[in-house]
Order: C-alpha cells, then sequence, then structure tokens
C-alpha cells in the first residue's frame, strides 16, 4: 500500500522505506525509466526557505525522501509520520551492492580527485570493473557543466551519485536533466565519498539512531559546520513550531 507524500515545510516528502525506493529505481531501470531522487534534511528545508533555485531544484524531482532523522521527528510532531529516514549514503551502498549483483553501471562525480579514486578503486577490487561507468571529481568552472553532462549520459551508466555540496548537485541535476535523461538514477549523495573513501568517519549507529549524527560531524570538522548545524538547526525547530502552532504552510 503506497502511502500519501508528507508536506513538510512545503515540500512533499515520499512517505516510503529504503526498501520501497530501491524498487522503484529497479522498475524505473527495467522500464527504461528515470528517477530523480532528492533528499531532504532540517539544514536543506531552512535553506530552501531563501533559497528559490534550490527549492526549484528540489521540487523538480520526482522522488524525495527524508534524508534527516530530525525531518523524520518533525513530521511526528506534526502529526503526519513518516515511515523512516532513507539516508542517502545507506542507500548509496545498497544499490551500489544491487548493480554489482544485476549488471547495472555506476558513474561517481564529486569530491576530490584523490577521494573519488579511492571509492573507485575499492569498488573495482571488490565489484570488479564492469561496475564503474565512469568517475569525475566535483571541482569544475560553470562553462564545463554541460561538457560534464554530456560525458555522464555518454557513460551509459544506469545510476549517477553526485558527492557535491548543496546547491550545486541539486542545481546541476536540475539544469542538466535533459541530457541526463538516459539514465535511471540521478541523485545527489553530499559527503558520502568521503565517508567511503574512509576520509571522514560516520557517527556510530547508536548516534545515528537517535538524531546526533550531526553532532558527530560537528565535533569533527567544528570550524566548517558550527554554523550549518547550530544555526540551521535552531531555524528548523522555529520553522516546524511555526507550522504545528500556526498552521500547515502551503
Amino acid at each position: 500500500m503506497r502511502h500519501a507524500p508528507v508536506n513538510i515545510l512545503g515540500t512533499y516528502i515520499e512517505n516510503i522505506s529504503q526498501k520501497e525506493v530501491i524498487e522503484r529505481i529497479e522498475t524505473a531501470i527495467n522500464e527504461s525509466r528515470q528517477v530523480h531522487l532528492e533528499g531532504v534534511n532540517a539544514g536543506k528545508l531552512v535553506d530552501m526557505e531563501t533559497d528559490t533555485s534550490l527549492r526549484e531544484s528540489v521540487h523538480c524531482s520526482n522522488l524525495i525522501t527524508a534524508d534527516g532523522q530530525s525531518v523524520v521527528w518533525a513530521s511526528k510532531f506534526l502529526g503526519k509520520p513518516l515511515k523512516e529516514r532513507v539516508a542517502g549514503i545507506d542507500l548509496m551502498i545498497k544499490l551500489v551492492e544491487i548493480a554489482a549483483e544485476k549488471g547495472y553501471k555506476v558513474y561517481l562525480f564529486g569530491a576530490k580527485e584523490e577521494v573519488v579514486k579511492k571509492v573507485v578503486e575499492g569498488y573495482t577490487e571488490k565489484y570488479g570493473p564492469s561496475l564503474i561507468a565512469g568517475y569525475r571529481n566535483g571541482y569544475f568552472k560553470p562553462e564545463d557543466e554541460v561538457q560534464i553532462a554530456k560525458n555522464i549520459a555518454q557513460s551509459k551508466a544506469n545510476m549517477l551519485f553526485v558527492a557535491i555540496t548543496s546547491p550545486i548537485k541539486e542545481n546541476f541535476l536540475k539544469t542538466h536533466k535533459e541530457i541526463l535523461k538516459d539514465v535511471n538514477l540521478i541523485m545527489g549523495v553530499g559527503g558520502s565519498f568521503d565517508v567511503i573513501a574512509g576520509v571522514t568517519k560516520r557517527a556510530p549507529l547508536w548516534m545515528q539512531k537517535i538524531g546526533m549524527e550531526w553532532f558527530y560531524r560537528l565535533i569533527q570538522e567544528p570550524k566548517r559546520m558550527w554554523k550549518r548545524y547550530l544555526i540551521g538547526n535552531s531555524k528548523f525547530i522555529g520553522l516546524v513550531l511555526k507550522e504545528r502552532f500556526l498552521g500547515t504552510k502551503k
């Protein structure tokens, strides 16, 4: 039974499990269709309040999921509970396993050159060279974007994972969606390549379950992350309280 999407701060988030997301993606591959997946967390929803380009880029996708535990908590507080968090990194890891099993090809786009190369080497060693359709680091000039998108399309990848910061990755996927139309899955995965390559550590499972993954990242990179998490999380709480007590945002 499919549940209706849940409106959180004006964004309709699919009430869906990781298993159901994977089923949709596999169906799209079998039917030669595209899933444009956007995961949202507290910080992104806050940024979407003022960044109209980011908002449009997220809303142009055809599958929006809760990539942060705080979004799931907010849904429960607002009386419209989501099934579960669908963490982008966990989804990517599972999809890569499925791709290796079923002969799909993946393209890895983002992070520093040494990081993405390390991810490629690790996957090649584990699953064989046929898995990787291509890869590229995440540093480029705006005028290079069209050629990058064309290269990805020409690679015949079934899945594209973009490990670039917001809003660059969301805007890239929206802008070049037509060029990438034959790629069955296009999705952003944030800092996932850094975690997979062992450059940064992910929070222990118990911290993930209680929604404190953000705090673990904050203590690893306090100078870079304090504003995003401390100020961003406070704004998110304020927006959710406003929606709860002053009415649903349309």
